[in-house]
């Protein structure tokens, strides 16, 4: 196939996923299109729930897996669009509709490059992976999906990044936490104040800074995002609930933060998860130092994809840019999906796969 039809096979792909609503935890009919291409192209799936994937012919257990992985879900649409979210509409050398960005552009790109790679002799294994619920990081997503793949040894994940790689990122905690007091008559000053018990663990985290800065992304980062108390302005408030939202960096794990943040606080705090760890891929991995050769500049990405669940090696390299994302009138150029199908060739084709080391903790922090 030319480079033409890749292109012009990865836009009517497109147009049909942006004509068809696939709001997260709702993207069964999108996994219907997606089969229907991949059948289309000849190629037999497997598919989990909303999760659909395909492995390159001949896969040989004994070579080391390459994993190109996208999501089919978005948001819902904000407000503020001034088109129909769902009518993919091409204006200007630009494609809009919803998911456009993030991430249907890399999504197409990424199956373009793994028909192309997978008709010639490489020295690894493929698996292209369209999985569902990226964006509230669902249980039905891609932690379904890979126990049933092959292992994997490195992967792509088609995020926007303007094609640059990026090589590390930000993990995610949440965190629930609870201040305590007693109740009483607010004229009569008596009880004691939640609300005052919290402020003392909010002033504390607003202060702190950990010491472990990462030269890709920065520090790790705490921010109080919600808070709740009281029942009536006559009541002295006996509870306190406030969410803090962290963002660590490589050096840290989620359970060391939260272990020290709980020998620190007065709240009782409740994490709602530490699987969305922060990841990072060596910059001596073979596929960034191609990605190097090629002029590529690999960056720190503050933002959270499936990266995060990955227990392997792995990099976000896709067209568009992050800030379009769960954005009004959010687009794609049809240039930049095109750029991307060249450059995931030009990297892939006759690339060298590094069989994943056993993960190291050596690098954390502890607290």
């Amino acid at each position: 196939m030319t480079q033409k039809e890749y292109l012009n096979d990865a836009i009517e792909l497109l147009k049909e996923l942006i004509a068809t609503p696939s709001v997260s935890r709702d993207e069964s009919a999108a996994a219907d299109v997606m089969a229907r291409a991949i059948s289309g192209y000849g190629y037999e799936y497997s598919r989990e729930g909303n999760n659909i994937w395909i492995k390159s012919s001949g896969f040989d257990c004994s070579k080391p897996t390459l994993l190109l992985n996208a999501h089919i879900d978005t948001v819902k649409p904000v407000s503020s669009w001034t088109r129909n979210p769902f009518s993919p509409d091409v204006c200007g050398g630009r494609l809009y509709g919803l998911g456009s960005n993030d991430c249907g552009g890399g999504l197409v790109a990424l199956l373009q490059a793994f028909r192309h790679i997978t008709s010639r002799p490489q020295s690894y294994n493929t698996i292209w992976l369209a999985s569902a619920e990226e964006e509230v990081s669902g249980e039905n997503g891609i932690r379904r999906a890979l126990p049933l793949l092959p292992a994997a040894d490195v992967a792509i994940v088609g995020e926007p990044t303007g094609m640059q790689p990026a090589i590390a990122e930000k993990g995610l905690m949440v965190i629930d936490a609870t201040a305590r007091g007693k109740s009483g008559h607010a004229a009569r000053g008596e009880g004691i104040n939640a609300i005052y018990e919290a402020l003392d663990d909010i002033s504390w985290l607003r202060g702190y800074k950990f010491e472990k800065v990462s030269p890709l992304l920065g520090p790790t980062v705490m921010n109080v995002t919600i808070i709740n108390a009281g029942t009536q302005h006559n009541v002295i408030p006996d509870e306190c609930r406030f969410t803090i939202d962290i963002r660590t960096n490589e050096f840290y794990r989620n359970e060391d933060v939260f272990s020290f943040l709980s020998s620190k606080m007065k709240s009782e705090l409740k994490a709602r998860s530490f699987r969305l760890s922060s990841s990072h891929i060596s910059e001596d991995n073979p596929l960034i130092q191609r990605c190097k050769a090629m002029g590529m500049t690999p960056f720190g990405s503050p933002t959270l994809s499936d990266q995060a669940l990955m227990p392997f090696p792995s990099f976000k390299l896709g067209p568009g840019q992050s800030a379009r994302s769960h954005s009004a009138d959010e687009y794609i150029g049809i240039g930049e999906i095109e750029d991307a199908i060249n450059t995931y060739i030009s990297l892939l084709d006759g690339a060298d796969i590094l069989p994943a080391a056993a993960p190291a903790d050596g690098s954390r922090i502890t607290l």
